[in-house]
């Protein structure tokens, strides 16, 4: 594996929020060094990083020494931290994991045994003190998460990048990698615009990262699999109902929350979101479809075998998808006065999320070096409040 050193030459593919966060740290940490981050659309942090709810999250979930729940943890900090430097409107809130019944109390108890364990800022409430903070929640118990909040992290990426910028990086937008060739010490990064040359390449590239572990002759040991995430915004009468943010007792053989309440830091609430998997890997809406990526999908043994496994929660999601009613009624779970007439459609997102061919879903980050490459295969929630963190781990690995 090439080794980072101030001289090197590292491009990296993909201008989300992750990929922005290595160029930046780099260049950060090394004077000198060049750095070109390369994307493929006109704008930066244009698919999951411009498209998710805005969370710091505070890693309750993720499973104790996982990389979820040190990098969650580490990268919520760096953050906070950054934003404060650069003047970036974010809001420590906190947010309730709630049991709606009975019934769920014990996974709640042990979600707060985890949430203990990864160091969070926690506590359980019982019911009159849950509807102190949440009035019109319906719920017997709950997880008072403190050091969660909210954020814009399309603002983050774009001071990002303006960042990098100053430091002499360059941000090559509408440029999208076709190949690799290898000269020497050197890999040919071939584009539909100019042909770049780096002694490193960082594959921050999402939605396609496993394509682009192809394309430089490595096979991914997951496939992604685009999840549509679809939300509704209440409308500005009804945002009373939420204070804060509002998320039911998770799954945990699933890496999905599950449809929540969440505030805005511009002070709309957003519903949401649900899981359904998409007929293309930027298919934000129903019927959206992408023929190769369709295929693909349902010629992947991991996704059949996971569609089996999981196929009373995909139809139930594939419900709640096309019924707007549906929808409502998952809500009403736990905050029974909301109503249609108090929703309006908001914009969809996709989660990349990689799926192995035996049809587990991948619950950790997936990263992977191999020569010159340093391939990030799986970085869904919490990567956006993980990726200071991510980018440092990538950048020690690689300066070792």
């Amino acid at each position: 594996m090439a080794n980072l050193s101030p001289r090197s030459s590292v491009v990296i593919v993909g201008g989300g929020i992750v990929g922005l966060a290595v160029a930046y740290q780099l260049l950060s940490r090394f004077r000198g060094i060049k750095v070109t981050v390369v994307e493929k659309e006109p704008e930066l942090a244009f698919h999951q990083t411009g498209r998710n709810s805005g969370v710091l999250h505070a890693a309750p979930y993720y499973k104790p020494k996982s990389a979820k729940a040190i990098l969650c943890r580490t990268g919520l900090e760096s953050m906070t931290n950054f934003a404060r430097e650069y003047g970036i409107p974010y809001q420590i809130c906190g947010k309730v994991i709630v049991a709606k019944d009975v019934t769920e109390e014990a996974r709640l108890l042990a979600l707060f045994s985890t949430a203990q364990q990864n160091g969070v800022s926690c506590e359980l409430i019982g019911q009159e003190a849950l509807l102190e903070r949440e009035p019109h929640v319906r719920g017997t118990k709950a997880i008072l998460v403190h050091d969660t909040g909210i954020i814009d992290y399309r603002a983050v990426a774009e001071k990002m990048a303006d960042l990098i910028r100053e430091e002499g990086g360059e941000i090559l937008l509408s440029t999208n990698v076709t190949g690799f060739q290898r000269e020497g010490m050197w890999q040919r990064v071939a584009t539909n615009g100019p042909e770049l040359r780096a002694n490193i390449i960082v594959n921050a590239a999402g939605l396609y990262c496993d394509r682009l572990c192809k394309k430089a002759g490595a096979q991914p040991t997951a496939k992604i699999l685009p999840f549509r995430g679809e939300y509704f915004e209440l409308l500005p009468q009804a945002r009373y109902l939420c204070n804060h943010l509002i998320y039911p007792v998770p799954d945990p053989e699933l890496p999905f929350l599950g449809v929540h309440f969440t505030r805005m830091v511009g002070g709309g609430r957003e519903c949401g979101p649900n899981a359904v998997l998409a007929f293309a890997r930027e298919g934000y809406n129903f019927w959206d479809c992408n023929i190769q990526d369709l295929v693909e999908i349902l010629t992947y043994k991991g996704f059949l075998k996971m569609a089996w496994k999981w196929r009373g929660v995909g139809m139930a999601e594939v419900y709640r998808s096309l019924s707007k009613s549906a929808f409502v009624r998952e809500l009403q779970k736990f905050i029974p006065a909301v109503t249609a007439n108090d929703l309006v459609p908001a914009p969809a997102g996709i989660r990349a999320q990689a799926v192995f061919p035996d049809g587990d879903i991948a619950k950790d980050f997936v990263i992977v070096h191999e020569g010159p490459f340093v391939h990030i295969l799986n970085a869904p929630s919490p990567a956006a409040t993980s990726s200071l963190a991510i980018a440092d781990q990538v950048i020690d690995r690689m300066a070792a």
